[in-house]
């Protein structure tokens, strides 16, 4: 069984219980899901339905892309259907032999207005468009992340560290100066190593500008890793798959600013001794909290997330009533303290890590950097 059959096995066991017999999933400008990635290896726009008699129909926009790339029982032109998720439901119904009165699932971000009109244009079956649907089963599936995608992140992270190594001797040399030679740097270089691109757009923050925690714009002209804390976030997408991390950059600071890396620095080391399977992720971050508030500190956004085709995914490190995670064995997620001060500037640390069934593994090597 390949590793889109083992995916799918556990999608058509759902709809079965769920007694659905097709479900769409839609990846498209404005209505993104990678799951049809994940189940099929499209890594392009289209529509992806799926028959609870373990039958696949795939409708991408580009097809010479999907026959390169993917996996279906069928592939099919999305042109075909005039790129019109209403036709493109009733090809698979038509094609699929679905018996009317049949439950069709639709995306649960589908507009309530684009709702009715698939009620209209399918008055002989019954359309549900709901909350807990196979794109929150898929997400939750998606937690636990399998062998190869393990694999592919591994990688990933090899070559991430790799950039962060380069990163860190090529400002020590003066040879990256601004935040725009910081964010180039990163595309350049991890395109040559055989990386997709950057996971999202770079945060490169000199001095000046690491007070925010997602620096706007994202990067610019301006000089970086002088005088004070600049903050560089940055991802490298290996195969679909994203890492995300953060260095601090240091030189010549304050003794605020010596405070405030050093408090990212304690509170990073006790996030991760504290990651065991087992343990809950609102526990993690609530410590981190409490840690933080003996200095009169607070972080203003969560300890962490789970990484996958998407920057952020399952499980979430946060300290909220609603956050019930327990991390076990195939969850990757970050670890991502971080402080920031309007006067003095910002910190961040963030790492990505793995759970194993001996434990977490530390897979990047992010780090403040003190010049």
């Amino acid at each position: 069984m390949n590793v889109y059959e083992a995916r799918l096995e556990k999608m058509w066991n759902w709809m079965a219980n769920e007694g659905i017999a097709l479900i769409m999933f839609e990846d498209a400008e404005g209505r993104r899901d990678t799951t049809i990635r994940w189940l099929t290896g499209l890594p392009g726009d289209g529509l992806l339905f799926l028959s609870v008699e373990r039958k696949s129909i795939l409708m991408p926009w580009d097809i010479n892309l999907a026959k390169a790339y993917s996996r279906a029982d069928y592939i099919i032109p999305y042109n075909d259907f005039d790129r019109t998720p209403r036709k493109g439901i009733r090809g698979a119904v038509e094609k699929l032999k679905i018996p009317k009165g049949s439950k069709l699932e639709i995306p649960s971000v589908t507009p309530y207005p684009a709702f009715l009109e698939f009620v209209g244009d399918l008055t002989d079956f019954d359309i549900i468009c709901r909350e807990k649907s196979a794109a929150a089963y898929s997400r939750t599936l998606r937690l636990i992340k399998d062998p190869e995608e393990i694999s592919v992140f591994r990688k990933a992270a090899d070559i991430t560290n790799t950039i962060i190594d380069l990163i860190e001797k090529n400002v020590r040399r003066g040879k990256i100066k601004t935040e725009a030679d910081a964010a180039m740097f990163i595309e350049v270089e991890s395109r040559k190593r055989g990386c997709d691109g950057t996971g999202f757009e770079t945060l490169a923050a000199g001095q000046d500008r690491s007070f925010s925690i997602h620096a706007f714009p994202a990067w610019t002209n301006a000089p970086f890793a002088e005088q004070g804390l600049s903050i560089l976030d940055f991802g490298l997408k290996y195969r679909g798959y994203t890492t995300d991390v953060t260095l601090t950059f240091v030189r010549e600071p304050s003794a605020q600013q010596i405070k405030i890396a050093g408090l990212v620095e304690k509170a990073a080391k006790l996030a991760i001794e504290m990651t065991a399977n087992g343990t809950m992720t609102r526990a993690i971050a609530a410590s981190v909290d409490d840690f933080f508030a003996k200095s009169k500190k607070r972080m203003p956004h969560s300890l962490g997330h789970g990484l996958g085709l998407d920057v952020h995914e399952y499980p979430f490190i946060r300290n909220r009533p609603d956050d019930e995670w327990t991390l076990a064995p195939g969850m990757v997620f970050t670890i991502e303290p971080g402080l920031y001060d309007s006067v003095h500037g910002g910190c961040r640390l963030e790492n990505d890590i793995l759970m194993t069934e001996n434990g977490r593994e530390i897979l990047t090597e992010a780090r403040i950097i003190h010049l």
